[in-house]
Parts: C-alpha cells; structure tokens; sequence
C-alpha cells in the first residue's frame, strides 16, 4: 500500500450522451448498455488490487460504472463533471468555435450559467487533499481525470473505463 495519498482515476463508461458527443456535466444520465459491459470488463484489471478506499461522484454513470468494475463507492459531489450550464445536453458540434477552441484549451474555460474550471479544480484538489495515504480508486469524469492528469504534469484525456494513476507528490499538494 502507498506511504502518500495514490489515486487510481478511472473514467465512466459510457453513456448515451457521451457516445453522441453531448456535455453531460451535472445531467444524471445512466450507463448504457455498452457502457455496463465496458465496466464489467473492467473488473478483471481491477481484481486482484488492493484499495484503502473506493469513490465516486454522486452521479448514476460514475456510480454505476464503479458498481460494475469493483464494488458500492463511497460518493462525493467534488468528484463531479464540470457543470456546463445552459451548454448541458449540446453536442460538440453544436456548439461555437470560440466555445469550442475554450474548451479544448480547457483551463481558462467558463461555462455560460455554469461553472469555471478553476473552481473545477479546486473542489476536486480539496477532495484529494483530504485523503489518508493509500491507493484511493476514484471513479470519475473526463474533465475531473484532465484537471488531475494535468495538475500531474500531462495534458490528456481519459477514454471510457480508462485508468490512470497518479500521486499527490505528482500533484503538488
């Protein structure tokens, strides 16, 4: 087991807006049924590996996703998506360049009534700052796994069921 905080941050499976490219954000939409079977295969990666904790956000596809690859999480609503506001629901190709080119350079990002991505960042650091040294599995969202991934020194993004694993010293908190 790690001395310092270790997260192992997993991606949601997917659902039917993310196969369709919609923000989904803070919108509760369930797995679907390639995402079930995404996060049942998932469970032989997971087996075998010895965790202080499992989470999730509060959301069903977080949720979901951590019940079928490993077992009920602990939730908390800081390991949530970035609230897209009035963007919830538009498809990537709906939706301005300028908004667009925003989003990919994603640190700066505000979202119209939503949420910015330094607040992002700073309820998902507050919730790792909060963990006790071990291997934390932390099942969670796209631009919650980018501000981690990032805050660690790598600007990429998760696919579906992806794992990455990264440490508090990587994040310099």
């Amino acid at each position: 087991m790690a001395v310092t905080p270790r997260l192992w941050v997993v991606r949601h499976a997917e659902t039917d807006w993310s196969s369709t490219g919609r923000l989904c954000g803070w919108t509760d939409v369930p797995l679907n049924a390639r995402g079930r079977r995404q996060a049942m295969a998932l469970a032989s990666t997971l087996a075998g590996h010895r965790f202080a904790t499992a989470w999730s956000s509060d959301l069903r596809r977080t949720v979901e996703t951590a019940c079928l690859a490993y077992g009920t999480p602990t939730t908390d609503p800081r390991l949530r998506e970035l609230w897209f506001g009035t963007l919830e629901g538009a498809r990537w190709t709906e939706l301005a360049p300028p908004v667009q080119e925003a989003l990919l350079s994603f640190d700066g990002f505000v979202a119209p009534d939503g949420e910015d991505v330094v607040s992002m960042r700073r309820r998902v650091l507050a919730f790792v700052s909060d963990l006790p040294p071990g291997d934390h599995l932390v099942f969670t969202h796209g631009g919650v796994a980018r501000v981690l991934l990032r805050q660690a020194g790598s600007d990429r993004s998760l696919s579906p069921v992806e794992v990455a694993v990264v440490s508090v010293e990587e994040l310099g908190i």
